[in-house]
């Protein structure tokens, strides 16, 4: 997602990010154990000839495909851009597919407009930029994209949050808000990192993924009075 470069900003106050404020809280067991598993394989954990390296761009170079579709630009070219050894991207190009097949069965019309709009919430001082902003129907549909082998409890808190941006938030540009409001759930779109697989989960109630993110934003200021003593 496209992040300001110097930040959000709202009235020339700077606000964290919606990830920001989740990754200060956010459970690492799961990060943590495969970093453990990496090294006891003797494998490294970054790097673009490591395992994981090679298994982040696949699903880098998915995403890139999909924001040039909607763009109305080349996902070939965004392909090649991104991989270069063919086995990994056939498993780009499955996923891909696996993509658009989902979207035209849904009747999805991906609003390039609104794609990656950076927003900010005046009331709960935080800023986001959601991936993507539809229509199925006569319905505006929240989407997000991740990269990941699994569907995780901070993806719904991010939604959440972006759903609320979407619907009382501003964007930064020009401090107005959007046409339209999402408030029906959001749709998660999963790539997995290491195969082709495609994934689509629905949330149709946010709330208490709304609810903990603002615990997260009060805690947020807390955790930073409490850095300040220490």
């Amino acid at each position: 997602m496209a992040t300001p470069k110097k930040g959000y900003r709202y009235k020339n106050e700077v606000l964290p990010g919606t990830t920001t404020i989740i990754g200060r809280f956010k459970d690492s067991n799961a990060l943590i154990r495969w970093a453990w598993k990496q090294g006891h394989e003797g494998k490294e954990l970054y790097g673009d000839d490591s395992q994981a390296g090679q298994a982040l761009k696949i699903g880098t170079a998915t995403h890139s495909m999909i924001e040039a579709h909607i763009n109305g630009k080349s996902p070939k070219v965004a392909l090649n851009k991104e991989l270069k050894l063919e086995v990994h991207k056939k498993k780009a190009r499955t996923s891909f597919e696996a993509y658009l097949h989902w979207e035209k069965s849904n009747n999805l019309v991906l609003l390039s407009k609104f794609q990656e709009v950076q927003l900010v919430s005046p009331q709960w001082k935080f800023g986001g930029t959601p991936d993507a902003i539809g229509r199925m129907g006569d319905e505006v549909v929240l989407l997000d994209w991740k990269t990941s082998n699994g569907i995780y409890s901070d993806y719904i808190i991010q939604l959440a949050a972006y759903q609320h941006l979407v619907d009382f938030g501003v964007r930064m540009d020009n401090g107005k808000k959007l046409p339209f409001v999402c408030g029906k759930g959001a749709h998660l779109l999963r790539f997995s990192k290491e195969n082709a697989d495609f994934n689509h989960a629905y949330f149709a109630d946010l709330s208490e993924g709304w609810e903990t993110f603002k615990l997260f934003r009060q805690a947020y200021d807390l955790d930073k009075l409490l850095k300040k003593r220490t």
